[in-house]
């Protein structure tokens, strides 16, 4: 009998260098968010707390400890913090482009597998961000369960 040595695919969040990595991505992210024209006048006067909860609800849905569900906010608080912001498609692609450039620089992992599905969250978060952002309320569960996400259709890492 053939003894299994595959390992357990690992959450994208450990991928990606567990929390360490996230506060540091989003912290070094903001830096760059509030020096740029279009995104500046959106965020300057966010609160001294906002980079830290954004890396725990981003690492949280991508298999993180439950840091912003249990002591910090819920998916429906999240939502209602964009509603009426009116953000644009303009707003979204930058917020987008800064964010990769930082992951970039901060040489997160660029393996294709990891990168398509935390390019796949951010395409999906930042889609109904700017959908709720042009709405004067919501009408969701407050309820609702934070989103998890995984490796999607690569099913994990490429290991070659």
């Amino acid at each position: 009998m053939e003894e299994n040595n595959k390992t357990a695919v690992p959450s994208l969040f450990e991928w990606a260098g567990g929390m360490p990595a996230f506060e540091n991505l989003f912290d070094k992210f903001y830096d760059q968010v509030l020096a740029d024209d279009i995104l500046e006048p959106v965020f300057k006067h966010m609160s001294a707390q906002h980079r830290q909860h954004v890396a725990h609800f981003v690492a949280e849905v991508l298999g993180g400890p439950k840091l912003y569900s249990e002591s910090e906010g819920s998916h429906f608080q999240m939502i209602q913090k964009h509603v009426a912001k009116h953000l644009t498609q303009q707003h979204r692609k930058r917020w987008m482009e800064l964010l990769l450039e930082t992951a970039d620089e901060l040489e997160l992992p660029d393996d294709p597998e990891f990168r398509s599905a935390f390019m796949a969250y951010l395409e999906w978060g930042t889609r109904i961000a700017v959908l709720n952002s042009n709405l004067d309320s919501v009408d969701e569960d407050p309820d609702m369960p934070m989103p998890k996400w995984g490796w999607g259709v690569p099913g994990g890492p490429y290991i070659g």
